[in-house]
This record gives C-alpha cells, structure tokens and sequence, in this order.
C-alpha cells in the first residue's frame, strides 16, 4: 500500500462518519468510556495537582465560558480542556485501550466537553466526536506501538493529540482539508515523555493533548495550514517518533473494526501493570486473614514491563506510589485496597505498609502475560500459599460492568460534590446520547459552595 496519502485518508474518513454508521456495541463502549471518564474528572477535581496547574493558567486565561469538572472555576475552552484532562489522569484511575496503553478518553473528552459549552452541541453528536477521537488516536498508536512505547514517549499524550484533534474538528465542521490541517497541527505538536511518571508531569499530558488538539482543530477551521502528510511524511511524526510504522493499522478496516470497542476501565488507581499484583493480593488477603500479620516474604513473577514502568522500590509520594509493584502489592495484602486512597502520600509512608514492601521482590518473565501475575507468600511459619492470575479485573476478559463504573463514579466523585450531586451527575452521564445540550452535564458537575 502506498503510504503516500494516510493523513488525506484518515482525514476523509472522519469528516464523512455519521453517527449512524457507528454499531450499537460500540455505541454503548462510547458511554462507557464518558461514564468513566467523568467521574475521574471530578474525583481528581481537588488534588494538589489540579491546583496549582489553576494557580499557574488563572493568570492567563480567557472569558470563563467552560467549567472546571468538580470545581467552581470556569476558564475558557483551551484552559478548561487542559486542567480537565489533568485532573480526569492525575489519579490514574481512567480508561484503557490494552494494545497500545493509551488513556483514550483523557486527551479526547476533555477537549470536546469544554468547547461544547460554547456552541449547542446534542449528546448524540457529542457521542459520535467522541467515538470518532478514541479510534483514530488508538489507530494512530497501534500503527508506532510498541516501539514508539519503548523509546519513551508516552503515548497518551503523544499519540491523544490526534483523538483531540479529530474530535473537536468534528464538532468544528472541519472539511476533508481542513481535517487534514488539524491533523499536520497536532503531530508538530505531539509530546510527552515516559521519563514523567510519578509526577505531575504525567497527567499534564493529556491535559496538552487536549488542549494543544482543541487548538489544532481551531485553527485549520481558520484554514491555518500544515503538511498534508505529517503521519507519513520521511519526517512526519511516525518516522521521527518511531523505527515501526504500520501504516494498515490506521486505515485498514475503518467503520468496520473499532478499536474504540476495545477500550477498559481501572477498577485500581495506578499503572495498568500492577493491577493483576492487586487482584492477586487481594484474593490472598482474603485467604490468609489475621496469618497476614506473618509473611515473611512474597514474591511476584511478573511480565518484563511491570517493573520497567512500576519498579519503584521506595516511593516517596503518593504519585510514585502509583508506579511501585511494591507499594500496591503491600497496601493489597495490607488494606485490600487499590482505590486512590491507597496511594497518598501518607500511605506510601505508612510504617507498617513499608516493612511488608520491603518483603516484596519482583521478578521479570517474558513468558507471563503483561495481564497476569504469579503469586508466592511464605510465612514465617515456612507454610507457603501461592496463586496465579492469568487476567486482572478490568481486563477485555473481565470486564467491570455498567454498575461497577457507576459504584467507582460514586467513590470518587460524592467527597467532591457530594451524594445528591453526583447522583445525578451520573444518570446525566448514562443519558448522554439523549442530552440535548451536553453543556449542562459540565454544569451539574460544579461544586456547590
């Protein structure tokens, strides 16, 4: 296949999809993802994270006409799409696309919410943009994963300015060409690094995406102008980013295979990589009872990538925790929990957590699935209990059901806004192909003073 024109035909094919070409089971993954999404956002709504990233954009930002998720503030849409798509990935607690470890609905809704609420935008049309972002920043990843991955860029960021980009100009109107454009702005401005994790830094990617592909989509409306080959181009963002270019995972099956149908959702609040240590600990926690009080060792035997992207052995807050295999496999044993309350920077300092993570050792083999784990606890008795997971919880083989996102929304979001609020914030969330204006799901998700 020629690789001459994957921009101009991706471009094409999203200027042309209608919301009826999109199937009812992808349709309802779409929800799903919103569902999730949103709650996330207002759970992240008060971190310390989110305020001072308002602290820093306050002083520059335009007329207040899109609201801050979970807050009071209102900023313009860039801003908004930025400080919304921090707080929907600061607690790591968001959606999954497995192939290729993008976050998809961070970069994506993030940007579409915020320029909603300056236009009339209908929940089906909502849906359909929204759709259409996740499947061409998901196609976009697969064509570079996971070389792209392995390199260190992180391709939430990198690969969900195109999601953002391809969504809002979908709101937009944009035309064949000036999709396009909106394409050639967004790779000129794709970033994020892997080197970030653990820190602020990481959830400020898809904040960028958001914000930086709202802006791509703007201005190609404006008939702004880039490359018309910026994917494939000899120096295009998939030859520059990557040794790996698949350019038949972006174009090959459109409107027929959907990636967005593959999308899952965290039921833990930190890297997707822990979360068969979790599960594992979790179900042995319930096995040993009060003889937990007697491991003198546990050991792991994990997939290579769990401790390239979580081998912190002694993390010092609670973002670092998130990216300890250590760290979560204690506070499983310890507390049973996996919730973003197991990783503050109070529990990471936990005495009682720190003495049985330092009992935790980890080692790598390429043979286990990167959604499986196998589990040794030996206790000072010598008594040995060990146990395999062969697919954590959340996974495409064990899904969380429409109850257990709503069950997760509520967790996050009631602290924030409080029960009545987030009730209703969630039946809106569940309604949205049916919302006339998705402007007043924003608006129900503000804090109440």
């Amino acid at each position: 296949m020629q690789d001459t024109d994957i921009t101009k035909r991706l471009a094409k094919w999203a200027v042309e999809l209608k919301g009826g070409d999109i199937p009812d089971g992808v349709r309802r993954e779409g929800v799903r993802t919103f569902v999730n999404w949103l709650g996330c956002a207002v759970g992240g709504a008060r971190h310390e994270t989110v305020d001072r990233a308002l602290d820093a954009v306050t002083l520059f930002t335009g007329p207040a006409r899109a609201q801050v998720l979970g807050r009071s503030e209102r900023l313009d849409e860039l801003h908004a799409a930025l400080v919304n798509g921090i707080s929907s990935h600061v607690l790591d607690y968001d959606d999954t696309h497995l192939k290729t470890i993008i976050h998809p609905a961070g970069p994506v809704a993030s940007a579409i919410l915020a320029v909603a609420e300056s236009r009339a935008v209908s929940g089906e049309d909502f849906l359909t943009a929204l759709i259409l972002g996740v499947e061409v920043e998901c196609r976009i990843g697969n064509s570079v994963y996971p070389d792209h991955y392995d390199r260190g860029w992180h391709i939430t960021g990198t690969a969900g300015v195109f999601g953002a980009a391809a969504a809002t100009g979908k709101l937009l109107g944009l035309d064949e060409r000036q999709m396009t454009w909106a394409f050639g702005i967004a790779a000129t401005q794709s970033s994020g690094f892997r080197e970030m994790f653990g820190t602020m830094c990481k959830s400020f990617h898809p904040g960028r995406a958001a914000q930086n592909g709202a802006m791509a989509a703007f201005l190609a409306k404006a008939n702004f102008d880039s490359s018309e080959r910026a994917i494939e181009a000899p120096r295009g963002w998939a030859n520059v980013l990557s040794t790996k270019q698949d350019y038949t995972e972006i174009v090959d099956g459109l409107g027929t295979n959907w990636e967005a149908g593959l999308n899952t959702y965290k039921p833990y609040a930190c890297g997707i990589v822990i979360h068969p240590a979790i599960d594992g600990c979790q179900q042995l926690k319930e096995t040993l009872g009060a003889k937990v009080s007697e491991i003198a060792s546990v050991e792991l035997r994990t997939h290579p990538l769990v401790l390239e992207l979580t081998g912190k052995r002694a993390p010092r807050t609670g973002l670092e925790g998130k990216f300890s295999v250590f760290h979560a496999a204690a506070t499983a044993l310890l507390k049973g929990d996996g919730s973003p309350n197991a990783f503050t920077d109070e529990m990471v300092r936990d005495p009682e957590i720190v003495a049985l993570r330092d009992k935790v050792k980890a080692t790598t083999d390429a043979s286990v699935h990167e959604d499986a784990v196998h589990i040794a606890v030996t206790l000072r008795s010598g008594e040995r209990v060990q146990l395999h997971v062969p697919h954590a919880v959340g996974s495409l083989e064990r899904p969380l059901s429409d109850d257990a996102i709503s069950e997760k929304f509520a967790r996050q979001s009631a602290p924030v806004i409080g029960e009545a609020a987030t009730r209703e914030l969630i039946g809106a969330g569940w309604g949205l192909a049916s919302t006339a204006d998705v402007a007043t799901i924003a608006v129900a998700s503000a804090a109440r003073s």
